[in-house]
């Protein structure tokens, strides 16, 4: 059966196009290129090798298949937005390899459009000028006096075969840009010397923020928006608003979204399509022009704007509202808004936790959700499938060539909410494997949990939780199968030779091991408890515990690591804000990092000794990657204490890709092994549990 995002006409595969290579006199130093060096058909395999490996983290998403990476006609010449550092000496380019903040200057780049390129060589004269002079354009340097800090450049054209124009935004330190008088001649000059720019603004920067653009623009000169056109829509660019870097393949993605959502047609009943983090409008707008009712929402009121100038400006049936997405689906919620599909194209970071729940919860059948991220698309699937949305079709597409960044289309059905998985049970009880964002019993703001997930196994019907664990936490957890079980299995778990671990991220590096004792309130009333930790890893200069509270008391373990102050990564209630956004921005971390690896107690019938084990999760074992480098990851599989043996492949011979955070290998080795479970993660069925001899009781590795 043909893929739903077949929609064609898409270049046909030849050898000649998989063996090509690009050469650049700029590829040694700069970063901008990073897989160059590869053959094209090399690149377009790494990239569907992201995206594999994302989703093979996912017991949900095993059986999903990664479709051909639709590649791109041209890998030069097609970046039509492009966002440059500017240096002393009139560099204007990209930071150089290996961290820092050394600027590689670029000139006859390979990957800027002809247009862009044109105006970055005007702009490497004037630059070089003023600083000579101290003029209106002269670099920013820590040391010296001048406040151009970078440029945005950004190609529009009102038809297919049109000419060329370019925005320029120059992007300007606010401290040291007192006059706009002088900025905008400077404005002047450049468009009389080059006329493909139409409209030029300026930019503030603010202090030392590591995003290039800051958050006022004020146009200098010139056009404030400009009509562009990707391949049958035509939406209003203005500047610094996003768009794709490849204006062909962006077509493409469009084309592919009208065949999932509209089955190619315009006939028959109007679609009504909700369009999530729009932008500007150019997703929208093309569904629009192909015959859909659309409504589109986005939280940057300047891009909405335009969005239903562009609408207006078309006839196009488009309502654009401003305002947070997960607010807004969650009024349309309350309203029982009815659509006939959703399109997400969210930042990097993926949509929040919320927002995936209260989509789930609108009368709609099809999502389509666009990625730059493979992780986060992986981590986001992965949740819509306990929601009741089944990814259907997986397709990437090749939109910045010459880098390891690859978008990728995804296709979700709604489906039944899938039963819980099971790892251990026997007459009396079960033990699940909980996902993260779901709460063990039914709250009122969220649409599934845990205990509705298990009473769909057959048999435990009545089942009732014996612990629960946190909203944002993963791991094992005990169902007696009837209510009148629920007591035995309490006291079994209450027994001083029961033990509940977990594998905790926390912000900082901690001592090798230590006990937390500290009194914690409940209800105004102070009770004792004990948490014992042990230090795995450090990585990128955070670290990764093996934790055993002695109670169970309301959030132990986050009140006495933030106690210690080493808070749990991304705990919103006792966490450190700052480290949890820089998780999420970077990592892709949006729940506490916390899973409980690990139940041990007796048999209150057998007084067999139980220990169960649960593999970490996928979204946990990708934010340890990329916060600490696989060898982080290889490193304490190895020491067997994430539930289960690595599902990592070998790193290739020689490679760049192998060089995480150091480890603490001296405190880690102090730890000792998780005795080793053989379960397979890939495994969906029910897993025994080790039932170990009366007389083991030891205390592995404590």
């Amino acid at each position: 059966m043909a893929s739903p995002l077949d929609s064609g006409p898409f270049p046909a595969a030849n050898s000649h196009h998989a063996r090509l290579r690009v050469l650049c006199e700029h590829a040694e130093p700069c970063g901008g290129c990073p897989i160059i060096g590869l053959s094209y058909g090399e690149q377009l395999t790494l990239k569907r090798g992201r995206v594999v490996q994302s989703v093979s983290r996912y017991t949900a998403l095993e059986l999903l298949y990664t479709e051909p990476v639709i590649f791109a006609d041209s890998v030069t010449e097609y970046r039509t937005r492009a966002k440059l550092i500017v240096a002393p000496g009139g560099k204007i380019g990209l930071y150089a390899k290996g961290g820092g903040h050394q600027i590689v200057d670029i000139p006859r780049c390979q990957v800027l459009s002809p247009s862009l390129a044109r105006v970055t060589s005007l702009l490497r004269r004037i630059v070089s000028r003023d600083e000579e002079r101290a003029g209106p354009l002269a670099p920013f340097d820590i040391l010296g006096s001048g406040a151009l800090r970078a440029v945005d450049l950004r190609e529009v054209r009102d038809r297919p075969d049109g000419p060329a124009r370019v925005l320029l935004t120059l992007v300007l330190q606010r401290s040291r840009t007192a006059d706009l008088t002088q900025l905008r001649v400077a404005a002047a000059e450049l468009m009389a010397e080059e006329t493909l720019l139409i409209g030029v603004a300026a930019n503030f920067h603010e202090g030392e923020a590591p995003q290039i653009l800051g958050n006022e623009t004020v146009v200098l000169r010139g056009a404030t928006s400009a009509p562009d056109r990707v391949g049958d829509s035509t939406h209003l660019a203005t500047f610094g608003s996003f768009v794709q870097a490849h204006r062909d393949q962006a077509a493409r993605v469009h084309r592919m979204l009208i065949t999932a959502l509209m089955g190619g047609k315009n006939g028959g009943t109007r679609p009504r399509i909700l369009d999530l983090y729009g932008g500007s409008g150019a997703i929208a707008l093309s569904l629009a022009t192909a015959g859909a009712e659309v409504k589109l929402v986005e939280s940057f009121a300047p891009a909405v704007a335009q969005a239903k100038a562009a609408a207006d400006m078309q006839h196009l049936q488009l309502e654009a509202e401003c305002g947070d997405v997960a607010g807004t689906l969650r009024t349309l919620s309350q309203r029982g808004a009815r659509f006939t599909a959703a399109v997400v194209n969210p930042p990097r970071r993926g949509m929040s936790p919320v927002a995936r729940e209260l989509l789930s919860r609108l009368e709609i059948d099809t999502i389509a959700y666009v990625s730059c991220d493979p992780d986060t698309l992986a981590r986001d699937l992965d949740h819509f499938a306990r929601l009741g949305f089944t990814t259907t079709h997986l397709r990437p597409l090749d939109m910045i060539p010459l880098t390891d960044e690859v978008e990728t289309v995804a296709i979700l059905r709604r489906s039944q909410v899938p039963r819980a998985r099971v790892v251990y049970e026997d007459d009396d009880v079960l033990v699940v494997d909980k996902g993260p964002y779901e709460p063990t019993t039914p709250q009122g703001e969220y649409k599934s949990s845990l205990v509705v997930r298990v009473r769909k196994i057959q048999g435990a019907e009545e089942a009732v939780p014996v612990h629960r664990l946190d909203v944002g936490t993963s791991g094992l957890v005990l169902f007696a199968r009837k209510p009148d079980m629920v007591a035995r299995w309490s006291a079994a778990f209450s027994a001083a030779t029961a033990r509940k671990i977990y594998v905790v991220g926390v912000r900082g590096i901690t001592p090798s091991k230590g006990a937390i004792t500290r009194d914690l309130r409940e209800d105004g009333v102070a009770h004792p408890a004990r948490t014992r930790y042990r230090r795995l890893a450090v990585a990128s200069g955070h670290s990764v515990l093996r934790v055993i509270p002695e109670q169970g008391r309301t959030h132990q373990i986050r009140r006495h690591l933030a106690a210690i102050g080493h808070a749990v990564l991304g705990d919103d209630r006792y966490g450190h804000a700052p480290t949890n956004r820089f998780f999420e921005e970077r990592n892709g971390l949006d729940r506490t990092f916390m899973h409980c690896v690990r139940l041990e107690c007796d048999h209150p019938i057998t007084g067999a000794r139980i220990i169960i084990e649960a593999p970490l999760p996928g979204d946990l074992r990708a934010v340890l990657e990329r916060a600490g480098g696989p060898g982080t990851l290889r490193f304490l599989d190895h020491k067997n204490a994430l539930g289960t043996a690595s599902s990592l492949p070998p790193p290739p011979p020689d490679s760049h890709h192998d060089h995480g955070a150091p480890i603490d290998i001296q405190h880690a080795n102090e730890t000792g092994a998780l005795p080793a479970v053989n379960l397979d993660p890939n495994d969906t069925g029910t897993l025994p549990a080790i039932i170990l001899p009366d007389n083991d009781r030891s205390s592995r590795g404590f």
